[in-house]
């Protein structure tokens, strides 16, 4: 039994609500190995007591079964987080973009919400405040956002290899669509799409920019935790349609920013109603669903999205209806007093 055997078998506990092991976030300082006797010193940054505890126990259900372990004896050291950095779940691993001052996620825990035509729009709509405003369409397998904003040009790197992002309708742009030709599918797997998701992060060069969405895919997987894990989110907008078969899912994402302590801003409810000619509304999938879970959860409403067959069309053809004036159409409307409130709730 040697610490290096010791130490590669702590690989397996992982930091609570992360899925990186604290052998990779530097946690474990120290390992001695005597016989009859392992002991294992670790340091762990944090206010949260559950945290040390938890790791106290998955050390040992790892530890204890080894043979020739001996008696396992597993030291942690818990240090208060500093104001300027600190605990693991806050900023370990994680630092921000540079050319960037705030980073707001747009997540949902289902697909089929129309997450990513919010997060297009209200990317529109923030520009449309004079905010400087990047979009990053992080659902490698599904990337929408070339679609949405009418092109197809493939991006080129500057001097320091970095991709410089795609420009349209006023908008920085980096997604996976421009890296592809025509349908061709993803098809890559969990360590991959972390390597792309990090890359979209870290080696794009993002040009003063006010705001940037990332346009998270939907669920609580891989991608979510790794984009909380590498950058410094200043929290997710959650996005559902009113019936309770997605109010279900978005729970569940609001459990998972909530464990790695991204702040929850608020909650936009899209679908909400369709208006017909007459001026008569029908609220297909429910009425004030969003409304409810944003007061559940002591968050902000920030908007509710009409269904309208202009969104659709506009989507589709890559014009997003927020570049409508808003006097115009009650989408384009609704998206830009969303935009309102988030600058007022997160300003620059």
């Amino acid at each position: 039994m040697t610490p290096d055997f010791i130490r590669e078998a702590l690989r397996q506990v992982r930091y609570p609500g992360f899925s990186r092991d604290i052998v990779s976030f530097g946690l474990v300082k120290d390992i001695t190995c005597e016989p009859g006797l392992t002991t294992v010193q670790i340091e762990v940054q944090t206010a949260d007591p559950q945290i040390p505890e938890q790791i106290f126990r998955d050390c040992h259900a790892i530890l204890d079964p080894l043979p020739d372990v001996g008696h396992a004896k597993v030291v942690i050291e818990v240090k208060a987080p500093s104001a300027a950095t600190g605990g693991l779940g806050d900023t370990l691993g994680k630092s921000s973009i540079p050319g960037v001052k705030r980073i707001v996620a747009i997540a949902s825990g289902k697909g089929g919400v129309g997450k990513s035509t919010v997060a297009a729009n209200l990317a529109v709509a923030l520009a449309a405040t004079g905010a400087r405003v990047g979009l990053c369409d992080c659902d490698l397998y599904g990337p929408s956002v070339a679609q949405m904003f009418g092109t197809s040009e493939r991006p080129l790197a500057n001097e320091q290899d970095e991709i410089i992002p795609i420009q349209a309708h006023g908008i920085q742009l980096m997604s996976m669509a421009f890296l592809l030709e025509g349908s061709s599918p993803v098809i890559v797997r969990g360590p991959m799409a972390t390597r792309y998701t990090q890359q979209f992060l870290r080696q794009v060069a993002w040009d003063r920019l006010d705001y940037l969405i990332l346009d998270l895919p939907p669920g609580t997987g891989d991608i979510q935790l790794t984009i909380v894990q590498t950058v410094s989110v200043d929290g997710a907008i959650i996005v559902t349609t009113p019936q309770e078969v997605a109010l279900i899912d978005a729970r569940k994402a609001i459990a998972m920013f909530g464990k790695v302590n991204v702040p929850i801003l608020g909650v936009i409810e899209n679908m909400s109603w369709f208006e017909c000619d007459a001026g008569k509304r029908y609220y297909l999938f429910g009425d004030g669903g969003g409304a409810r879970e944003a007061e559940l959860h002591g968050v902000t409403l920030f908007g509710q999205i009409p269904l309208d067959v202009a969104t659709r069309e506009r989507g589709d053809s890559g014009a997003p209806v927020a570049l409508l004036p808003a006097g115009e159409n009650s989408v384009s409307a609704a998206f830009h007093q969303t935009a309102a409130a988030l600058r007022a709730k997160l300003p620059v």
